[in-house]
């Protein structure tokens, strides 16, 4: 069995590839990761119309905490799709899901899509002139991280663009 971690590209449902469509609908369970980003305003229940499957959304909890239990150890004996707002291999959370699934003897597979990393070009700044990416973590009422700013200051004292992730 096979732990598919599937890109969703930028805009919404379908801009999933025809690749991780179909698998998508042939996995015995489907989870949204919604900690590192959120696909704009397009509702879980959208979602599933269009996948004609549930999707259960993971949150930083269950990414950081449960997916052990709740999306690795059943892919030892059933196909999970994962799913990820832009590309898979653009967040180490999710490098961390495959690095855990792969210690425990189980398949990964990825499937790749449009990132904000290459979008990032459209505004007209070029990727060669970008310095560390940043990702800035949603707060909460009891977690303000901070620990950003030293690469933004970083790349402003080499006159670089920092690319901040939300």
């Amino acid at each position: 069995m096979v732990l598919y971690i599937i890109g969703l590209g930028l805009h919404d449902e379908k801009d999933i590839t025809v690749r991780g469509l179909e698998i998508v609908r042939s996995c015995d369970s489907v989870f949204l990761e919604a900690y590192t980003s959120v696909l704009g305003s397009v509702p879980t229940e959208k979602l599933e119309a269009f996948y004609g499957k549930s999707v259960t959304v993971a949150d930083r909890g269950m990414c950081e905490n449960d997916a052990d239990d709740l999306i690795i150890e059943p892919a030892k004996e059933k196909d999970i799709a994962f799913l990820v707002v832009g590309d898979p291999v653009c967040a180490t959370t999710h490098t961390d899901l495959v690095l855990r699934a792969k210690e425990v003897g189980v398949k990964v597979e990825m499937v790749h899509n449009a990132s904000i990393m290459g979008a990032v070009g459209a505004c007209g700044l070029q990727l060669y002139n970008y310095g560390q990416t940043v990702s800035i973590p949603f707060f909460d009422d009891k977690w303000r991280p901070t620990s950003f700013y030293p690469k933004i200051q970083y790349n402003r004292s080499g006159g670089l663009h920092t690319l901040c992730l939300l």
